[in-house]
């Protein structure tokens, strides 16, 4: 037996690199993959794995390391519950766009929120600046400044003209790094731009809808050459998410957490109450009211329809 870690999954399928450093492929031993999973995944890419080495070389994996995280999300296949789309991670870069598609703010919110949830560093990382004229800089201007406010880091990158793929590679440098977003925002076109050995696929942006193409279909994990790895994702329209308890919420907003310290009743919801904190600051201007009505509508769960 040996242990490794998860690099690619496709199906039922899963390559793994071993710790001798072999790259093989491997299945899942059935009794593994029934034991009360409610995910449509019971292994994920940056699963670390026990794997039953057999005779034609391939493995079996039968047992799977406790995670010191993960990224989750409600998954579109209605008979289970949830995808966990990558494991054991040190950080998520957040690939946004302000054109070609329009990244829009309720996306960030949710998935910024399931970072927070699960204690995983988020950076957001704001692509196509080439494509950023005279009437879109005031967009990509107020997008920075909402999120750098509340303290999260944000960088302008192009993967076309290379705008600050030094900073980028300086982020991800020894660190495993997944790497999401909607599709057509340019995600394999910048992990090309931080390691172009890998040469991965890139396609256009649909005319019609100004939408991306998905051209990645499995979560995939690649070794960086100047060290680390990048977990490169299928691109995703919506991020529901899953297992986070409403009254809990207003923890996963750093804004609306510390003003809450300030609200008259210990119970407060943040919605309606008198003499509520979080409602004065947002009235003042000091908490975002994009980043506020996105947290009412997740409280209240309304299903909201969102690219």
């Amino acid at each position: 037996m040996q242990s490794g870690i998860i690099l690619k999954t496709t199906g039922s399928h899963y390559k793994v690199k071993l710790s001798n450093g072999s790259i093989i492929d491997t299945s899942i031993r059935g009794k593994l993959r029934l034991k009360g999973i409610k995910t449509t995944n019971p292994v994920t890419v940056g699963d670390i794995v026990d794997v039953e080495i057999q005779n034609d070389g391939s493995g079996i994996i039968i047992n799977i390391h406790p995670r010191k995280n993960y990224i989750i999300r409600k998954s579109s296949n209605l008979s289970r519950e949830a995808h966990i789309i990558a494991a054991n991670i040190d950080q998520t870069l957040l690939i946004v766009t302000v054109t070609q598609p329009l990244t829009q703010f309720a996306f960030i919110d949710r998935y910024l929120v399931t970072a927070e949830a699960y204690s995983i560093p988020a950076i957001l990382i704001f692509n196509k600046t080439d494509l950023i004229n005279d009437s879109l800089k005031p967009i990509l201007d107020e997008y920075i400044h909402i999120y750098e406010s509340i303290g999260y880091k944000c960088v302008q990158v192009s993967g076309i003209n290379g705008l600050n793929i030094n900073i980028l590679k300086d982020l991800i440098k020894n660190k495993i790094s997944l790497i999401s977003g909607n599709s057509g925002v340019g995600k394999s076109t910048l992990i090309n731009a931080v390691e172009p050995s890998l040469n991965l696929k890139v396609d256009e942006i649909s005319k019609a809808h100004l939408l991306g193409k998905h051209t990645t279909t499995f979560s995939e994990m690649f070794e960086l050459s100047f060290g680390g790895y990048i977990i490169d994702t299928p691109g995703i329209k919506g991020f529901g998410l899953i297992d986070i308890d409403k009254n809990e919420l207003y923890h996963f907003f750093p804004e609306i957490f510390k003003f809450s310290k300030g609200c008259k009743f210990y119970n407060c919801t943040h919605i309606h109450e008198p003499g509520c904190a979080v409602i004065d600051a947002v009235n003042r201007g000091e908490i975002s009211a994009s980043r506020y009505i996105n947290y009412v509508n997740i409280y209240n769960d309304d299903n909201e329809k969102y690219r």
